[in-house]
């Protein structure tokens, strides 16, 4: 087991192939971490 193999964090860099063991980013973070700014600044706005 090393880099040639798909089942290992080292094979699936190597591969450059995402699954169970190696997950692909997930883009709902980033946009949760957003939404809030957007809203606050919604209430500032309306505060004004």
């Amino acid at each position: 087991m090393g880099r040639g193999d798909k089942r290992t964090k080292k094979g699936k860099r190597t591969i450059g192939s995402f699954g169970k063991i190696r997950p692909a980013r997930s883009r709902r973070k980033a946009t949760a971490a957003k939404a809030p700014a957007a809203a606050t600044t919604a209430t500032a706005e309306e505060k004004a």
